[in-house]
């Protein structure tokens, strides 16, 4: 395994792992915040959402974008290919586990 697939490996890990935090948040969030009976649980909400966006974003990009930068296009490349398959097979594996529990 080349540098390239396993930092998009480790990139799509600390993704997963990012969205297992807020998806553990948002999980126990009234039992953590009580009931939101204000404006203030949707723009929370809203913010976290956007916070989260920019966050993957940095954890997907920067070091693809880096790359680019330095003129390596074909590595940078490689490295957002990599990160989008495994985030995929992850995905795949979180349904996958799902409908097995489910049943």
């Amino acid at each position: 395994m080349g540098k390239e697939q396993k930092i998009g490996l480790l990139q799509a890990l600390g993704v997963t792992l990012y969205c297992s935090l807020v998806g553990f948040l948002m999980w126990n969030g009234e039992t953590i915040f009580g009931q939101m009976k204000s404006i203030l649980g949707p723009i929370t909400f809203l913010l976290m959402f956007l916070v989260s966006a920019m966050i993957c974003g940095l954890l997907v990009f920067y070091y693809p974008y880096k790359l680019f930068t330095e003129g390596k296009k074909q590595a940078a490349a490689s490295v957002i290919l990599v990160t989008t398959v495994s985030l995929l097979v992850i995905l795949i594996i979180f349904i996958a586990f799902l409908l097995i529990i489910r049943q």
